[in-house]
Parts: structure tokens; C-alpha cells; sequence
């Protein structure tokens, strides 16, 4: 695969629009007393709720500008959910509670990129983006499960790899990618830490067997 354009680094937190497939039954699988599924509307409060918490602080100076990152997520996500692009996928993963109703733990984007992000040219591959566990459920397999979930989903689309990115200091989240597999593709410029003043970001990918893939 020829070297993925580094300006994928300035895009991770936004939520930009890809080709996306019409979602299945296939998406669909259980695992741990909660299951993965396709996202739907009637989800996007819960999934711009989890996202503005795992991505943005309610403390300090910028607690104020919270609702308002918050609302911006969910209508990019509404504009998502309703746009007829292909090879594009939102999952939650939920759990049904005592009362019979869904309870919404975690989600992650996988959607088909291209090596020129901006003409949406050359060579395409999967892209993992906005995987976000509510604190609660966090440690209890949920991230892994939408993970292998998205391998399922990259297979259906026809390709064998996956990529993603990390912050440098994310330490959990690197192991957590580790132990599935994942490995170091391409780390982020040191200009670009230095020009925005945050962490470094990891390109990471995983090749997937299909002889293992459960």
C-alpha cells in the first residue's frame, strides 16, 4: 500500500463525510450481554453524548463551549445517517436494561478513505474513527468488541486491512490496540505536535486473517 497522506492526522476529531453502505442485519452480533449493531437516528442523542465526553472536558474554561461541541456532533451525525453514501458505517454497541430498553455503552465510525484525502483519489482502505466507550462500560470489553466488529464489517466490504489513529499519549487505548493486533504504520510529523501543541499522533494497521477472524 502506498504511503497514506499524513493530512488524515488533521481530520481524526471531525466527523467528515465518506461513501457509506447501506447497513444490514449482517451488522448485527452479540457478545458479553450487550450486542453490536447499526446505528440508527434514534441513537445519535446517546452517540453525541459519549463522543463530547470522551473527546471534550465539561470542567474548566471551555466547560462552557461543551452543549454546543456536543450539538455539533450529533448533526454531523445526523447528516451521516441520512446521506445514501456507501462503504460508510456507524455501530453502538447497547445492552438491553431490566425495562426492555436499549441502553447505549459505545460506538465507533468505519468508513472507506482514500491515500489523497482531499480528491478522494488512489488507493482506498478502511479507517476507523471515534471509537468512544461511556465511562461506565469502560474495561468491559465493549471497544474490543466494536473493533472485531469492524474487521467483520471490512472483510463484507472486501479488504483485508484496517487503519486508525492514536494519540502518542493515549496509553490505554495503544494497548488496547496492541493486544488486537494492531501495529505502528506512521507516526505523525513532530511539526504538526509543535504547530497545534498536543501529543503525537499514530497511524497504526492491522492486516486480517480471515483464518482467524471469528
Amino acid at each position: 500500500m502506498n504511503k497514506i497522506n499524513i493530512q488524515l492526522t488533521l481530520t481524526y476529531w471531525f466527523f467528515n463525510s465518506s461513501r457509506r453502505k447501506p447497513v444490514t442485519a449482517a451488522a448485527e452480533s452479540v457478545s458479553h450481554g450487550f450486542y453490536v449493531r447499526a446505528a440508527t437516528s434514534a441513537d445519535l442523542t446517546g452517540i453525541s453524548q459519549i463522543i463530547a465526553e470522551s473527546f471534550h472536558s465539561q470542567n474548566g474554561f471551555w466547560g462552557w463551549a461543551f452543549p454546543l461541541l456536543r450539538l455539533g456532533i450529533y448533526e454531523d451525525f445526523r447528516h451521516r445517517l441520512l446521506s445514501p453514501a456507501p462503504h460508510h458505517l456507524c455501530l453502538v454497541a447497547v445492552e438491553i436494561t431490566d425495562k426492555g430498553t436499549e441502553n447505549l455503552l459505545g460506538t465507533v465510525e468505519i468508513g472507506v478513505r482514500f491515500n489523497d484525502y482531499w480528491t478522494q483519489s488512489g488507493k482506498s482502505f478502511p479507517y476507523l474513527s471515534n471509537l468512544a466507550v461511556h465511562a461506565k462500560y469502560r474495561r468491559h470489553g465493549v471497544a474490543s468488541q466494536l473493533l472485531l466488529k469492524c474487521e467483520q464489517v471490512s472483510q463484507e466490504w472486501g479488504f483485508q486491512d484496517l487503519y486508525l489513529h492514536v494519540l502518542e499519549n493515549n496509553y490505554q487505548a495503544r494497548q488496547l490496540y496492541f493486544k488486537l493486533g494492531y501495529r505502528v504504520y506512521e507516526v505523525d510529523s513532530h511539526w504538526n505536535s509543535f504547530f497545534f501543541r498536543r501529543s503525537q499522533q499514530i497511524l497504526l494497521h492491522k492486516h486480517i486473517n480471515p483464518n482467524l477472524a471469528s
